[in-house]
């Protein structure tokens, strides 16, 4: 005897989510029968009874961490009538659902860890079908235990009655553990090994006494020291080789900070939030010398709860990693490279599958750098891109993200890092291998930056696949679009593309440039003047290298100028013969190598800078501490191109305090470069501006273009980067673009 019900076909982030449990409690709610089974598309659900009153009731209540994106309802015959509702296994087959990412420890598991009354008691590995490591854990697809880093922890009999009960909210929950069965810790310092509670009390101590702690997270290690310790952080310092770069602080509670920080700081995801130091706790200037920021966190999972929790202070969270190699993932190689940094090593015996960063946001939720909490989760494609083919983008070399598109999604991956520095692309490599596998993705087409000396480039030469090329700012500008929904056939729209180099048309080199784009077209018309780039790449190092190339090209008196005598300090004669030469010194209009030579005629520059931007983040610092101020500094448009020499001699003449100065500098550069936007948006009849590049992140320059440029519809990045972590995105939505036009 057959009978009529309904089957219902859902996709979405439905697969370690809880979400099983939460369509068998809800059936039975209902009293209906049927089953429900994870499988490579993500979840089905076979019915009889109402499925329309079923169907609502999903969308209402769906779990925390999952997110529906389509039901689809069609018959379904019975072969015997089911008398009950029931979990099926899960299923193979190609993959379409979304793997989940990492989730900061919920409520609930908080709770019990701190009871002491429950078997989890302090248990660091707590977690459940709403919080723990997802995507850091995974081997394999569909998401169960077998195919994760737990297949080592065989469940005790408590866990196992846990893990199949579904009225439990730990059923399937795949990382399941306690202390008889799971994962445990192990403290190392010289002679020193410890296990279990014993570790994390070793390790709370040697914090407390000022000692630097290797700390082994979900994606990778941390350096940790008591943030209210000069001497600690100074050691990290010197030890790590990080002499001025901003240090992560987490913090032991979010009190008294604005609500708007409060809530990205407690989100799920748990980023990083670069927040003003004016509303934070007093802390040591050697967090973030020069500037007005600090990346702040709360703890995310059990762990660093349990360690904040002991501590009762702040600590520094850097990234475990030796200068110019990323971030160790397993035990031997913290041991063995972070030997001579940390005092102190707090272990655990659970695999790290996949490398994850922290994930950094600004102070207004605009992403920084996307990795841990937000990847892998997929990312519509606009309207119009539609069966999309299988297509693999490897990004740019710096911050360098890759993109899988198929379909009408994409996938971005976490952010990886410079691609030339020692190690970065062997876990680039194997990252691509292994989303690949997960996705049962097999690329038709690989597409790269125009820029044919790019690692990414130069590896995808290895492939038999069909290549392409996207110019690297028309990528900048496609991701801004494509992240704020620009339909595929809505036409033109003014972009303002701001970093420091990219390869542009004909082999010329773009950093600050206006262009009219769609998808498919990238057309330029204008920008900042190309200046030299004394040394090639030591240019972006060395910001005198680049004040002696705007003196060169736009101030005939600037030896008689107290702001170049950083540069008139240094054997320039030699470099400017090089640079009338054209002497590895190429042409660009470089953005933020312009940044780098107003911050070097304040003084403000190192004379090498220790991280990519520091002389243009002290900048932004130092102009956002005299907002507003008039000033009669401009720089006007003139055959579509910025006029540097009448900026300088204004600039120059005006003899401000250097926060005026500064400020002065943001505001004309935002006013003649709005000038220019919005001469090409009347020329071309266009009411859309968007905006992308790592410039884009000056808080300080952003709200000036915003204020010139209100009366357009205005497109910044924000759930992406600006900066070149959004490129592999753009690459995407370029080619697919292309395609559809074929």
């Amino acid at each position: 005897m057959s009978s009529m019900g309904v089957q219902l076909r859902i996709r979405g982030k439905v697969q370690g989510v809880g979400f099983r449990p939460f369509v068998w409690q809800l059936a039975n709610q209902l009293h209906l029968c049927g089953d429900v089974c994870n499988d490579a598309e993500g979840v089905l659900v076979r019915l009889t009874g109402d499925a329309v009153a079923f169907t609502e009731l999903l969308l209402q209540r769906c779990p925390p961490l999952a997110r529906i994106d389509e039901v689809e309802s069609q018959p379904f015959s019975w072969p015997i009538l089911p008398g009950e509702f029931i979990i099926r296994h899960s299923a193979g087959g190609a993959m379409a659902t979304q793997i989940v990412p990492d989730a900061a420890t919920c409520p609930a598991c908080l709770a019990e860890m701190r009871d002491p009354r429950e078997r989890r008691y302090r248990y660091p590995f707590i977690n459940c079908t709403h919080c723990g490591p997802r995507f850091t854990i995974i081997r394999a697809m569909p998401y169960d235990r077998p195919d994760t880093a737990m297949a080592a922890f065989p469940l005790c009999a408590p866990c196992e009655s846990e893990y199949r009960n579904p009225a439990d909210r730990r059923f399937h929950a795949q990382p399941v553990a306690c202390p008889d069965c799971g994962p445990e810790l192990e403290w190392r310092a010289g002679e020193s090994h410890l296990r279990r509670d014993a570790a994390l009390a070793a390790a709370v101590e040697m914090l407390k006494q000022g000692g630097i702690v290797a700390i082994k997270g979900l994606g990778g290690f941390h350096l940790a020291c008591d943030a209210l310790n000069d001497q600690a952080i100074a050691r990290l310092r010197e030890r790590k080789q990080r002499p001025t770069k901003p240090l992560a602080v987490m913090l032991v509670h979010p009190d008294g900070l604005p609500p708007a920080i409060v809530q990205r700081l407690q989100s799920p995801a748990a980023p990083i939030v670069l927040t003003p130091k004016r509303v934070l706790p007093a802390l040591p200037p050697g967090i973030a010398p020069g500037l007005e920021t600090i990346g702040v966190m709360l703890a995310s999972n059990p762990l660093q709860h349990l360690l904040m929790d002991d501590v009762a202070r702040p600590l520094v969270m850097t990234s475990g990693n030796l200068s110019g190699k990323p971030p160790a993932l397993d035990n031997a190689q913290a041991l063995d490279e972070l030997r001579d940094i940390a005092d102190g090593f707090l272990l655990h015996n659970r695999e790290i599958l996949q490398r994850m960063d922290d994930s950094v946001v600004d102070a207004e939720g605009a992403m920084m750098r996307r990795a841990r909490g937000y990847v892998p989760d997929t990312l519509a494609l606009p309207a119009g891109f539609t069966d999309i083919p299988p297509m693999l983008c490897l990004g740019a070399e710096m911050k360098n993200t890759f993109c899988l598109v198929r379909g009408e999604q994409a996938v971005l991956s976490q952010h990886f890092g410079d691609l030339s520095d020692d190690g970065v692309e062997s876990q680039w490599r194997g990252a691509l291998s292994v989303i690949q596998q997960m996705y049962d993705f097999n690329p038709q087409r690989i597409v790269t930056d125009a820029h044919p000396g790019y690692r990414s480039a130069q590896w995808a030469n290895e492939l038999a696949l069909p290549k392409e090329t996207v110019l690297h700012h028309h990528a900048h500008a496609a991701s801004s679009l494509a992240e704020n929904g620009w339909a595929l056939d809505a036409g033109d729209a003014i972009a303002l593309v701001l970093d420091g180099i990219g390869m542009g048309e004909k082999g010329k080199l773009w950093g600050g440039e206006c262009l009219r784009v769609n998808y498919r077209e990238c057309e330029h018309l204008g920008g900042l003047p190309a200046v030299a780039l004394p040394g090639g790449d030591l240019a972006a190092r060395q910001p005198w290298r680049n004040l002696l190339a705007q003196c060169l090209a736009f101030i005939p008196d600037w030896q008689a100028r107290a702001e170049t005598r950083a540069v008139q300090q240094q054997q320039w004669p030699l470099l400017a013969t090089a640079i009338e030469r054209g002497i590895n010194a190429p042409l660009a209009s470089s953005c933020g190598r312009l940044f780098d030579a107003v911050a070097c005629a304040l003084n403000i520059a190192p004379e090498r800078q220790s991280y990519e931007g520091e002389a243009a983040c002290k900048l932004e610092a130092l102009a956002a501490q005299c907002p507003g101020i008039h000033h009669p500094v401009t720089l006007p448009v003139e055959n579509n191109t910025l006029v540097m020499p009448l900026f300088w001699q204004q600039w120059l003449d005006w003899q401000a305090q250097p926060c005026e100065r500064a400020w002065a500098f943001h505001d004309a550069l935002a006013k003649g470069l709005a000038e220019l936007m919005r001469h090409h948006a009347r020329r071309l009849s266009l009411r859309t501006l968007c905006f992308s590049g790592g410039v884009m992140h000056n808080s300080v320059l952003r709200a000036r273009l915003q204020y010139y440029l209100a009366d357009y519809q205005l497109l910044f990045p924000s759930h992406l980067p600006a900066g070149d972590g959004a490129i592999s995105f753009g690459q995407a939505v370029v080619a697919a673009a292309r395609i559809h036009a074929i």
